[in-house]
């Protein structure tokens, strides 16, 4: 597989926000080469929003709640479906989105404030609805770690997602909310070739260290689902089976999948990626992807966006299944409780006093 030409990037490209009325352009005389592209650096900028707790009422998301401690992530996944979110700050679904993050140092303090809030309804809270909570800035920032002390304290249910090893470091923690069922964590694994991922997925764990996360977290009692999102026919969509007895055989019980979605800028970065990477690939799996979204490239209905339709969609749907009874895993995500949700009686800024 030919290396990808924004070294250490998904992305080759900064496409222009689809609400922006300028775009910068570089005047040169020279046109460099694709091989010549340096990659550009990560720049972390603070965050100052004043809630954390965000709500959805999409019926294909398994949680109404989610916490994403960060905007833009610099696992550089190409395929991403949250790219387009970078756009609203200004910033490009491109390169924009992996090298300029958005950092909620509050995260904590008010995930605190609004669990104490006597509005609060105890239910599941999803961190990783958009971008990846164990992205890199993680392992110093430590801002998921100070949100499960919390839900810890709470005992209030989350589910996590993640493609990153780094998930293990708080497995403490996750016992801690696995002893009350109120933790579950889905590791995604895109496929089992390390060459594969290091293309589409720069910056994320390889593969082997996916399925090590998912045996770590199963033996410290946690529950622990396997997650084989995208499912990108023409690509990926064979190795199914392989993926799901290799996290079965690592302790996994569950498991869930997702079909490719491109909304939005989406498409132009992963088809530019299918030109420069696996070219000869590139008009089978657009094609086949247009078979299961209705001649087009995305389909934003609920309910299809996730699986898709037509008989390719039909042919991943049953190895899916198959897969599953093969390996034993029951669909889906683990069940959770709020049976053990607590508000303790001051904030801790209180107690201190004293």
């Amino acid at each position: 597989m030919p290396r990808h030409p924004a070294n250490g990037r998904g992305a080759s490209i900064n496409p222009v926000g689809r609400f922006e009325s300028v775009e910068y352009v570089v005047d040169s005389d020279v046109e460099l080469r694709p091989e010549d592209a340096v990659a550009e650096a990560t720049r972390f900028f603070r965050d100052p929003s004043r809630s954390i707790i965000a709500s959805n009422d999409s019926p294909d998301v398994a949680f109404d709640r989610s916490i994403n401690p960060y905007r833009g992530c610099e696992h550089g996944c190409i395929y991403c479906y949250a790219r387009p979110t970078h756009e609203y700050l200004g910033y490009s679904a491109g390169l924009d989105f992996e090298t300029k993050i958005m950092v909620k140092e509050d995260a904590p303090l008010l995930l605190r404030n609004e669990l104490m809030a006597k509005s609060w309804v105890p239910q599941v809270i999803g961190l990783s609805g958009v971008t990846d909570c164990y992205q890199p800035i993680e392992r110093t920032a430590k801002l998921t770690r100070g949100c499960l002390e919390v839900l810890a304290e709470f005992r209030n249910p989350a589910f996590i997602v993640t493609k990153n090893h780094l998930v293990t470091r708080d497995v403490d923690l996750l016992a801690e909310l696995a002893r009350f069922r109120c933790v579950s964590v889905e590791i995604s694994v895109t496929t089992l070739d390390d060459e594969l991922a290091r293309a589409m997925e720069p910056r994320a764990s390889a593969p082997r260290r996916r399925l090590d996360a998912i045996e770590t977290l199963a033996s410290a009692g946690i529950a622990v689902a396997v997650l084989t999102a995208p499912v990108i026919p023409g690509l990926n969509d064979h190795e199914i089976p392989a993926i799901l007895a290799e996290a079965a055989r690592r302790g996994a019980t569950n498991a869930s999948y997702t079909v490719l979605r491109l909304p939005f800028a989406v498409k132009e970065l992963f088809t530019k990626w299918l030109e420069e990477v696996v070219p000869d690939r590139k008009d089978k799996v657009l094609n086949r992807i247009r078979a299961m979204r209705d001649g087009k490239l995305n389909t934003s209905a609920f309910g299809d966006r996730m699986k898709a339709t037509g008989v390719f969609a039909d042919q991943i749907r049953a190895l899916f299944d198959i897969a599953c009874r093969r390996e034993g895993l029951v669909r889906g995500w683990p069940e959770l409780t709020t049976e053990h949700f607590r508000r303790p009686e001051a904030p801790r800024s209180q107690l201190s006093l004293f």
